[in-house]
Parts: C-alpha cells; sequence; structure tokens
C-alpha cells in the first residue's frame, strides 16, 4: 500500500519471515491469499527444471511504515564567545578529535588585564574603608553601651559598616565578573568529541555570538522522521525498532514521539549507538514503524524468473512446468511478497544454480 503524506512518500514494507528449504515439497505457514483465476497472466509450458520443489501456503507478514530521515549526531556545539577581540590563536583543526575541556581557541584579551588592576585597587579601597568602618562601629558601641555616646550617634556607626561592608561585596563581585569574562578568551571544548568545522584563523575578528569551532560527538546518533498517527499509535519511549542507517541494518531505541508542525503527523526520534564510530552522521536513515500483521504469499527470491520487468514463477502441476507472471510486493534480500498470480497450495519450482541460465530467457505476456 502507498500512502504520499504531504512532502514525503511512505511505503508498506513487509518483514518476511524466512522459510527452510528442503528437497522434498515446504510449506510456509497459515492462512488466506489470492487466486490465480482472479488474475489474467501469461502461463508459458517449459521443459521440466531441476531444482527444489515448494509448496505455498499463506504466511503471516509483519507489515511496518518505512519513514526516512537523516541520522544526526545526538550532541553537536558550535563554540562561540561572549568577547570582542581578535583570535590569535586555534588549536584544533577538522577531523581532530578532541576531549571535554579542551582548549580551542585563544582570543586577544589585553584590556581585561586592565580592567582586573582596576578592579584589584577596587577591592583594596573597599577593604580599607571596611576595616575603619569595623573600627569606628566598635568604638561607639563600647560608648554607647556605657552612656557615653548618643544612640544617633551609635547609629550611624553602624550604618557606615554595613556601607562598608556591601562595598566590599560589590568589589569582590566584580573581580567574579571579570574572571567570568576573561575565561572567554580560552574557548574551550564543551564535551568530547571531534571537530567537524573550524569557522575562524588566527586575526580573525570574534564577535559575541560569532561561531569559531564546530564540535560533534557522534556516539550516539538521533534518527529523526515523520509518520501518521496510525504507525505511531503504539509507539512507547524505550521500544526498539529496525532501522538502516547508510544502507547499514541497525537497532534504534525511541527516544519519543511528538507532534510535528503539519496536521496528524507525528516526530519520532530513535537513538542509535554508535561508540565505534562506524556510522556516518548525516547519512541517510529509514525507521521501520511496525502496522501490524497480515497474510500473504511468500517465495524465495531465489525462485523468481525475470524477463526485463516481467516477474514470475516456474510452477509445477501435474508433473508439467509452467512459467507464470505474477505481481510482487514488498521484497528482501532472500524472499518476496506475492501480491497477484499465485495461491495456496500450488507447487513451484526453486532452480538449481546451475540451471538458472536455461530459465531465464522467457516468452513475453500474452505468447
Amino acid at each position: 500500500m502507498t500512502t504520499t503524506m504531504l512532502t514525503f512518500t511512505s511505503r508498506r514494507r513487509s518483514a518476511l519471515l524466512r522459510a527452510g528449504l528442503s528437497l522434498g515439497a515446504l510449506t510456509l505457514g497459515a492462512c488466506g491469499g489470492e487466486t490465480a483465476s482472479s488474475e489474467k497472466q501469461s502461463i508459458a509450458a517449459v521443459p521440466p527444471i531441476k531444482g527444489i520443489t515448494l509448496t505455498l501456503a499463506d504466511t503471516t507478514i509483519a507489515t511496518t511504515f518505512d519513514a526516512s530521515g537523516v541520522a544526526e549526531p545526538l550532541q553537536q556545539a558550535m563554540v562561540s564567545t561572549k568577547l570582542m577581540g581578535t583570535v590569535t590563536s586555534v588549536r584544533v583543526h577538522e577531523g581532530d578529535v578532541v576531549r571535554a575541556g579542551q582548549l580551542l581557541v585563544e582570543i586577544d584579551a589585553r584590556d581585561l588585564t586592565a580592567k582586573a588592576a582596576q578592579v584589584s585597587a577596587s577591592i583594596a579601597d573597599a577593604e580599607a574603608m571596611h576595616k575603619e568602618a569595623s573600627s569606628y562601629a566598635a568604638r561607639f558601641t563600647a560608648l554607647y553601651n556605657d552612656s557615653a555616646a548618643t544612640k544617633a550617634q551609635y547609629d550611624a556607626a553602624m550604618t557606615g559598616l554595613a556601607r562598608a561592608e556591601a562595598g566590599l561585596r560589590a568589589a569582590k563581585a566584580g573581580a567574579g565578573e571579570l574572571d567570568a569574562v576573561r575565561s572567554y578568551a580560552s574557548v574551550q571544548s564543551p564535551f568530547a568529541g571531534i571537530v567537524t568545522m573550524r569557522h575562524a584563523d588566527p586575526g580573525t575578528f570574534a564577535a559575541p555570538g560569532m561561531p569559531l569551532v564546530t564540535v560533534q560527538d557522534a556516539s550516539s546518533l538521533r534518527i529523526s522522521v515523520s509518520a501518521p498517527s496510525e504507525a505511531v499509535r503504539n509507539l512507547k519511549r524505550g521500544a526498539r525498532l529496525a532501522a538502516t542507517i547508510d544502507g547499514q541494518p541497525v537497532t534504534a531505541t525511541v527516544e519519543g514521539v511528538v507532534p510535528a508542525n503539519a496536521g496528524n503527523l507525528f516526530t519520532v526520534n530513535a537513538v542509535v549507538p554508535n561508540r565505534d564510530g562506524a556510522l556516518r552522521a548525516g547519512s541517510a536513515a529509514t525507521l521501520s514503524l511496525p502496522l501490524g500483521s497480515t497474510n500473504g504469499i511468500v517465495v524465495p527470491v531465489a525462485a523468481l524468473v525475470r524477463d526485463g520487468d516481467l516477474v514470475g514463477v516456474v510452477v509445477r502441476a501435474n508433473g508439467v512446468d509452467d512459467r507464470r507472471w505474477v505481481r510482487l510486493g514488498a521484497v528482501t534480500p532472500t524472499h518476496a511478497e506475492i501480491a497477484g498470480g499465485l495461491k495456496a497450495g500450488e507447487v513451484i519450482v526453486i532452480p538449481d544454480a546451475a540451471t538458472n541460465g536455461a530459465v531465464a530467457p522467457s516468452p513475453k505476456a500474452g505468447t
């Protein structure tokens, strides 16, 4: 079944059950199927074929919704600074592996050195005033207790002490702010990963928010796809799904399902471990969302006979071999779903490898 939703096209893909083969008649389990009489196909007699016979039966087929997306790194950061200044050094290049906290870029911060001297002087002045106010408050507290000072004098001394303490705290806070600003002169990696882009070189003028280096942690990849409501109805966080990244089969763990920006569509996020780095971030990915199961006829791919766009099988009945064109459903590397042209109970022949060439040429449909 084919469903087109907005800008992406979905297709039903059947996860076909593997069937064992033997030299005798073989059966694939369950119920249902289409009759050959409901189809108009071309049947052509062929010489007896050497091979394995297979008795067809309806098979339970798990159906899935294949949604396409891109495998993105779980963590990626464009590292920048809050300073304005000239880049003096860039310590990394594209492809370098970095650890968390490693120095990436240095920025000229000589103007902060002068500010640091000013802050130090402010702290010294605030400490001296605090010392003087403390002494003054202690003296008037003793006089007031001996009734040698008025309440107004005592209150003035205590107010002066409170102001001195506030001034000292403000001076020290300024020093902390300066230290925080100076830390932006040395840009560090926020996490362990790989440098994927170097945006600046020595001599570049850096401004607040300007990207300097991009770091990517590809030890885990996130696949994000869009799917209709019927494909995500039974999905829960932690569910394990079959997926492919750049054509390589993998197992993904559902991270979450959230509404998309379009009607009746949902975004599915799933995570794939990639600690060995075998999978490349940015590769095309497919996530198989389970829809349920259906019944149908399944045959091994080795049983298919092709002639241009036509696909058929060799059917054996009453000791006579006939070639019959069929309509395919989903196809895997080992098995194919037959959407029309065969029915349960019929016997097909899987040619030996040595006779494959003898059955490949075939008459066109209708001959």
